[in-house]
Parts: C-alpha cells; structure tokens; sequence
C-alpha cells in the first residue's frame, strides 16, 4: 500500500494529465448504498486493497452502454442494453469513443454522444458500520464492495489532497470512517453532503479478525477481463447495430457479450473469448450526464428527433 504522499502524487499527476488531454448485479458482496431512504446516513470505514501493487484504495472501471431494440428470435422481448468495457480502460483506442467524440462537433448528435458515452465508476472495498437499509440477505463476510459513482469519488479524492490530512483513512490504526449520506438535487440523488469523520479512529477487534479471517479483495479481479482483438471487433459490430437500432444477436454476439441474465450459449469451441462483463452496475440513482458533461466536449445546444439522428450517423459512417 502506497503512502498518503505517494497516492497524492500520483492524484495530481493523473490530474494534470487529464486537463492537458481534455481535447450482474447479484452479488449482495456489493453494499447498494443508494437504495438507502432519502435524508439518510451510512457509514462506511474503506480498507486497502488487496493487490499490494496498486497504489489506490480503488480501481477504476469504464463502460459503455448498448441499447438495443430487442433481442433476436425472441419475439416477447423488448428493449435491452448490454454493458461492454471501454478500451480506454487499458489505455488503448475505444473503437466506439473513435466514432463517438467526433458527434460533439455536431449539434444534432450530442445527445445520441452521451448515450454512447463511456460511464466511469470506481470499486472499494471495506466494512458497512451503520446503515438504515434492511437487506434481505447479508453476506457472512463483513468485508463488502462499494459501486462508486463519480459525484461521491471527487469528494473522496478532494479529502485525500487535503493537506491537514496526515494519515490515509484505510489506515487500521489512525484511519476515518466516511458518512455517506443521501439526498436529492433535482429529482436525482445527491451526494454531496457526505463527509469523512472528523475524529480518527482504530478498527476494532470484529473488524480486525475479520480482515484476518477472509483476507482482502484483489479488487481489479472485479474488472472486466481485456478482450481481445476479435472481441474487440465484436464490440463495434454491436455498436453499429445499436446505433442502427437492431435487435441484440445472441448468434453472432453471444459468446463475447450478453445482456444481464442471460447464460453464454453453448460452443464446441475452445478459443479463447472475452467473458460478458458481469460486474455490478453503477448507482442508477446518480446523475449519469454529470460524467458525461465533464468528460466531452461542450454542449453547444440543439437537439433532433431519433429519426433524424441516424440518418446523420448513418451518413457519416458512409463517408
């Protein structure tokens, strides 16, 4: 695990490199924070990660979302979306980013843009101290995951820059455990009233043995695996299936990448595959166009009826 000095460091190097490049859900393991009740608090105290390599508490995950109108051969189903990892994720070119960034030069395509923008979440571990959510099911190790959502992340990140913070909050001894409390902000969730606590505090004999007992997560063993160049190809065929509004092909994409329950289809073959991605969602409850709007270019206004927007990708693709 990093010192609090390193992970400073490599905070504001990925900030400074960012504004100079600016041009499954059935794992109760998850802690689903934001089915929390409205005006409500959940403390939470984070633990290190696993992987002694990385210098985070966190990893980072980036995925796109396909619509699509239906899926192929079922003719009771209706619209779906499957979640494909971003390339970016491995710093390497998103063949739908490629296509996508240039609809923000026009005004007709930035609202289909951020449809197919990449959604950027961050996984955590540690333990749930208090929270006003009855689970119905409660996992016997205390040692859970967190889905976090952008909006809760840079109050994280803001925190760990702060200069009068002396020790990192997963620290077991001298760490803080975090408020994360709920609201709403124009019909959404809001979470910015969260708070770190303001007193130190050493994990206790339970939350000891508990790391003791079931060890730490690798927490990037919760990321998509990078798929292949085959794969890879199978994403952008999935994307421009989408954007042409089609049905989802179990056949042709079955193998690769699959919307939420549904089971890998059967295959004689043996070569190797990139698996569907069936790590938990993102917090539905957060404002996805916050990300959004962050991370693209400027909106300049306008707007089109669907129609009239694939007609225009449609005509770009052509040329």
């Amino acid at each position: 695990m990093a010192t609090l000095a390193e992970i400073r460091a490599k905070l504001q190097a990925q900030e400074n490199k960012g504004s100079k490049s600016s041009t499954s859900g059935g794992d109760n393991a998850i802690f689903p924070f934001w089915n929390i009740p409205e005006q409500s608090t959940a403390v939470l105290r984070f633990l290190p990660d696993g992987n002694e390599s990385n210098s985070f508490f966190w990893v980072e995950r980036l995925m796109i979302r396909l619509p699509f109108s239906g899926i192929k051969g079922d003719s009771d189903s209706r619209n779906t979306f499957v979640q494909v990892p971003c390339m970016e994720m491995w710093n390497e070119t998103c063949p739908v980013l490629t296509e996508v960034r240039t609809w923000f030069k026009d005004p007709a395509l930035e609202d289909m843009g951020r449809k197919y923008w990449k959604k950027r979440s961050y996984i955590f571990q540690g333990f749930v101290l208090d929270s006003p959510l009855a689970e119905d099911t409660v996992p016997e190790n205390p040692v859970r995951r967190f889905i976090i959502g952008p909006q809760i992340f840079q109050l994280l990140k803001a925190a760990l820059m702060d200069p009068e913070l002396e020790e990192l909050p997963t620290d077991y001894t001298s760490g803080l455990d975090f408020r994360l409390t709920k609201t709403t902000k124009g019909g959404y969730a809001d979470y910015s009233t969260s708070t770190w606590a303001r007193r130190e505090r050493a994990l206790d004999k339970a939350e000891t043995e508990a790391v003791s007992q079931y060890g730490l997560f690798d927490l990037s063993s919760f990321l998509p695996n990078k798929p292949d160049e085959t794969a890879v190809n199978v994403i952008k065929e999935m994307f421009e299936v989408s954007v042409d509004g089609g049905q989802y092909d179990p056949e042709a994409f079955g193998q690769y990448f699959r919307p939420a329950g549904m089971y890998k289809p059967q295959t004689d073959s043996t070569s190797s595959k990139a698996e569907a991605t069936t790590t938990a969602p993102a917090p539905k409850e957060e404002k996805q166009e916050e990300t959004v709007v962050s991370e693209t270019p400027q909106s300049s206004g306008g707007g089109s009826k669907a129609e009239d927007i694939l007609a225009t990708i449609r005509a770009r693709q052509s040329q």
